[in-house]
């Protein structure tokens, strides 16, 4: 009988350091793939949903969802992904961390270190997820500051609909949504063009107010009247002051759980 090959997926926003463990993850566990490198939340948490990895090392902080959110977010669809936390900071994340045996490697990583969570991965493999890590992830995420030396967030955005440029509140936002390079900003009144991406854009928006659905879209959540979960596992998001319907996608669902 052959072995399957073990899988992983790596989120770090940051290129070099992206690479970085990619690398040393090939010398201290060769057996392993890597079959997704992701920059953001989003594209972690749907990363983990499509592939459903043996492992993921997730940054804690990333432009929209954080590490945290993408491990609570991922849990129903890859229950057997092993969680392994990347962080440069937080004396009160790591010490939560070793309270609750989470795993987790602080920048730079050293072979050391990388060594023993190897270790201790592969002798996890397929028994799923410690269900204590659930627990401490309801405990630590809401007292986790998100970047210590992040901006204060956007109040107001300049955007521009053909010739005219309008000055936008933040809090007449419905929804966001990526166009190319920039990104579209959707409110009662019709479409603007923000000359920004919408991963920078994420970096600026209040992460309380404002939340990813889609890779491609974020929404206020100020802005939503209701949510409707299809058979497929996607939801589909009513809007106050706006027609049109929104989808939520499946991974992005979790997100949305009754309190």
């Amino acid at each position: 009988m052959t072995e399957s090959i073990p899988t992983c997926v790596v989120a770090e926003d940051e290129t070099l350091l992206r690479d970085a463990i990619v690398a040393q993850l090939q010398r201290a566990w060769p057996a392993l793939r890597v079959i997704a490198e992701c920059e953001d939340g989003a594209s972690a948490l749907e990363a983990i949903a499509e592939h459903q990895p043996d492992v993921a090392f997730l940054d804690i902080r990333m432009p929209g969802l954080t590490g945290l959110e993408v491990a609570a977010a991922s849990a129903e669809a890859s229950p057997q992904t092993q969680i392994v936390f990347v962080t440069a900071y937080d004396q009160h994340a790591i010490a939560a961390f070793e309270r609750g045996a989470v795993d987790y490697l602080l920048k730079p990583v050293t072979p050391e270190r990388l060594d023993a969570t190897v270790e201790r991965l592969q002798s996890r493999l397929g028994q799923g997820r410690d269900e204590a890590l659930a627990a401490l992830l309801a405990r630590l995420g809401p007292v986790l500051p998100r970047e210590p030396s992040a901006p204060e967030p956007l109040t107001w955005l300049t955007a521009s609909a053909g010739r005219e440029t309008r000055l936008i509140l933040i809090d007449e936002v419905a929804y966001f949504r990526a166009d190319h390079k920039y990104t579209t900003v959707v409110t009662a009144d019709g479409e603007s063009l923000l000359r920004t991406s919408l991963r920078e854009l994420l970096a600026r928006l209040d992460a309380n107010t404002f939340k990813q659905i889609h890779r491609s879209t974020v929404v206020n959540m100020k802005a939503v009247a209701g949510i409707t979960r299809d058979d497929t596992g996607r939801g589909t998001l009513r809007l106050r002051g706006r027609p049109e319907t929104l989808t939520v996608s499946a991974p992005f669902m979790a997100l949305f759980r009754p309190n």
